[in-house]
């Protein structure tokens, strides 16, 4: 079956206190209507950026209560297809992002997207590359604000989180409670300035629900490749718990010992950052499927 959620029905922190706003089955297709990261406040660089509702920031559209989702279950979430709107805007300024101790005027920036290239300037276009900014479940505790990414999930900033990618996130309660949002028409790893080409989007995703599932979450796989996402205070951290949880990985899917799978990350691991500009820092550490016989 395939449902619609329009992105009147946004929320701005991911908790087990959201009331679902629909109910679907494991196998369901469900089409996301997503706001842009500013609730699309944003339609003009002259505008005074005091003035926006700072309140409405990184919005997600649900959650959605998938049947038979139980704690300790794992959600895949299929991506199919993001379809984007036609014009992308950023954001910059003082404490915002890497530069942000160094300028002293916020700026907004818009940009047309034509023929999937966003015309950064007359001389300069950039393809296309769509991601998911915000995806995820229900913390187990406490309610999470959507501009924080954390083991649920939430704002990981990972552009492998794209169309044709399965993205793996914890059930820490009943239903699961998935909600995303902050889609982005491109977007480089490290997202340094605060923000990618931020635009409204439909997202298309299958859900589906596996039980005794233990490869270690948030993860997901594209183009025959595994990715473990760790996300943390430190850079430092979030890179070594998504090595660690790989390690984990290769151990479950391997004949290797702890000392060999640690060995084949360094021949053959990719790590990468995804995003060092919200609360916590995020990470990922990629590897071929092909090394990994016995996956699940």
């Amino acid at each position: 079956m395939k449902h619609f959620i329009s992105k009147e029905h946004a929320i701005y922190a991911m908790s087990a206190d959201n009331q679902p706003v629909c109910i679907v089955q494991s196998g369901d297709t469900v089409v996301f209507e997503a706001y842009d990261c500013f609730t699309d406040q944003i339609t003009s660089e002259d505008q005074v950026v005091e003035a926006l509702d700072w309140n409405k920031i990184n919005p997600a559209t649900g959650p959605i209560f998938v049947e038979g989702a139980k704690q300790g279950d794992v959600l895949e979430v299929e991506i199919h297809t993001i379809d984007i709107g036609d014009t992308v805007t950023l954001m910059t300024g003082p404490e915002l992002g890497v530069l942000g101790d160094e300028l002293d005027t916020m700026t907004i920036k818009r940009a047309p997207i034509v023929d999937d290239e966003i015309l950064f300037t007359e001389d300069i276009k950039i393809p296309v590359n769509k991601m998911i900014g915000v995806i995820g479940t229900a913390p187990a505790n406490g309610a999470i604000s959507c501009g924080v990414p954390d083991a649920h999930g939430g704002n990981m900033d990972t552009t492998a989180i794209t169309e044709g990618a399965k993205l793996y996130l914890p059930v820490n309660v009943e239903g699961a409670l998935l909600a995303l949002g902050d889609c982005h028409a491109a977007m480089g790893d490290g997202e340094v300035s605060v923000c990618g080409g931020e635009v409204p989007a439909q997202v298309t995703v299958t859900v589906r629900v596996l039980k005794n599932h233990t490869v270690p979450t948030p993860y997901l796989i594209k183009d025959d490749a595994i990715s473990t996402i760790a996300s943390a205070k430190t850079l430092d951290e979030a890179t070594v718990m998504a090595t660690k949880n790989m390690v984990r990985v290769v151990r479950q899917s391997t004949a290797l010992t702890d000392a060999e799978a640690i060995h084949l990350l360094s021949l053959a691991g990719q790590l990468r950052i995804s995003q060092i500009v919200d609360p916590n820092k995020t990470a990922r550490m990629e590897l071929p499927l092909r090394y990994l016989k016995n996956f699940p």
